[in-house]
């Protein structure tokens, strides 16, 4: 039923003449299937955790030995999901910006579209590739971890750079109605700075004591956390109409990495989600204005793992992930807030700029509070936590250096 209402309202909008493909009406197919996917997804992704987390305390009490196995087909499930959601969202995205005519123009296209989609090529390519050579050999691992660092870094770097000569023309500006004062295009820049700033020392200082590089292991987790959020982003009960949503929990995969591995592999993979993030849905004007709203706003996903290693809630780890979480939800509140009040003041209803910026993301603290619940109710199931507390322990904390033995001479 679904996929005839589907086919229908697609064909139903489309008028032939001389051999021509004419469309009735703009972006109805697509934002109709979006919508649709949407709903279904929802309650889909809603079904599954409950029927995990149902089956999973049921494995624990009744055949605790074969959890880790129900762990492992339960991961297999959700990212089975999440590639069903990637692909089919994906595709329509790109239909919806085709049906716009936006691939029409030159600079869009070869300086936003196109770049965008390179970076996540190699981001996804590289955690394949990564993965595959940590079956072979450590020093195949390490060179091509190095290869695809330096790979990601570098077209990052590059679109970066497209960004800055597409913002140059002008043409982002007009096209989002929106005017960017020198004054403005300074304290972008600066105001970017801050906060790369800011996530480095946190990452340095509560991350001194934290496992350093990556394993089989690690990267793994990170592909699969990436991998569910990114679905899951997808999925937008409220959508709002210059970006932001609040979505079913979608960064919580995200700020379990952070922590289970710690704050320096948290922000790494918060990096890389947020690029993916401007391939899914980019609302760009400004080099700077990415950074904030893109990157670093999911970058600070990483401080979720902060409290993590306080031995004083080693028995609360409800209230460890929520510190955290609410950390991440601080600094991602900010991005997008100075994003806002320096990049889209022209969308303001109010006098005041601040007052609407602060008004409008304060989704960022909704879509947190969602997490937060969900987080809640998962570290307070003793099956997961056991089996996350596992994890965590070989995977987060440093081993101590072997003390030197004393040697006495025997009288």
């Amino acid at each position: 039923m679904f996929f005839s209402h589907l086919a229908s309202s697609y064909f139903d909008r489309i008028k032939y003449e001389d051999g021509q493909k004419y469309y009735l009406y703009s972006e109805v197919w697509t934002e109709y299937a979006q919508s649709l996917l949407n709903q279904i997804f929802f309650y889909t992704a809603i079904a599954l955790v409950a029927i995990i987390i149902a089956v999973g305390v049921l494995v624990h009490f009744k055949k605790p030995e074969a959890f880790k196995s129900f762990a492992r087909a339960a991961v297999a499930v959700a990212c089975g999901f999440a590639v069903t959601v990637i692909v089919s969202m994906l595709a329509l995205g790109y239909a919806k910006i085709a049906e716009k005519g936006y691939a029409e123009y030159p600079e869009i296209l070869g300086l936003v579209l196109v770049p965008f989609t390179v970076v996540g090529g190699i981001a996804i390519l590289g955690i394949a590739a990564a993965y595959i050579s940590s079956l072979f050999n450590k020093k195949a691992f390490k060179i091509t971890c190095l290869t695809v660092a330096a790979l990601f870094l570098a077209a990052f770097i590059a679109t970066f750079i497209c960004l800055a000569v597409y913002s140059s023309h002008g043409t982002a500006e007009e096209n989002n109605g929106a005017v960017i004062t020198v004054t403005e295009n300074a304290v972008l820049y600066i105001c970017a700075a801050i906060i790369i700033a800011l996530i480095v020392l946190v990452a340095v200082f509560v991350g001194r004591n934290e496992k350093r590089g990556f394993d089989s292991k690690s990267i793994s987790y990170a592909a699969v956390c990436i991998a569910m959020s990114f679905a899951l982003s997808y999925i937008k009960p409220i959508d709002l109409p210059q970006g932001g949503s609040v979505t079913p929990a979608s960064l919580l995969p995200l700020m379990i990495y952070a922590y289970l591995f710690g704050v320096r592999k948290g922000v790494l993979a918060g990096l890389v989600y947020g690029t993916l993030q401007a391939v899914q849905d980019p609302w760009i004007i400004h080099p700077a204005q990415f950074l904030l709203d893109y990157p670093l706003a999911f970058t600070a996903m990483g401080l979720a793992g902060t409290f993590t290693k306080i031995k004083k809630l080693d028995k609360l780890p409800q209230v460890q992930f929520a510190l955290g979480a609410v950390c991440a939800a601080v600094l991602r509140f900010a991005c997008h807030t100075l994003s806002g009040v320096f990049a889209f003041s022209e969308y303001s209803t109010l006098d005041s700029v601040w007052a609407y910026s602060l008004a409008y993301n304060s989704f960022v603290f909704i879509d947190a509070l969602v997490c937060i619940v969900v987080g809640a109710i998962i570290f307070s199931v003793k099956p997961f936590v056991k089996q996350l507390k596992a994890i965590q322990a070989g995977a987060l904390i440093k081993p101590k250096a072997e003390e030197p033995k004393e040697i006495t001479a025997e009288n």
